[in-house]
């Protein structure tokens, strides 16, 4: 299972922006960029753990 949210994150990578190289303040993120930054730490976490 590990493995597949390791291929998961790379596609994450690939396709989802990376808002922290943009420094994107998160208090004036919108919810659909909150919820992308969640997903790809939900995924982060259940490739590295």
């Amino acid at each position: 299972m590990q493995q597949f949210f390791k291929i998961l994150a790379k596609i994450n990578r690939l396709i989802l922006p990376s808002y922290s190289k943009r420094k994107l303040d998160l208090s004036k993120a919108s919810k659909l960029q909150m919820a992308i930054i969640g997903w790809r730490v939900y995924v982060t976490k259940r490739a590295l753990g």
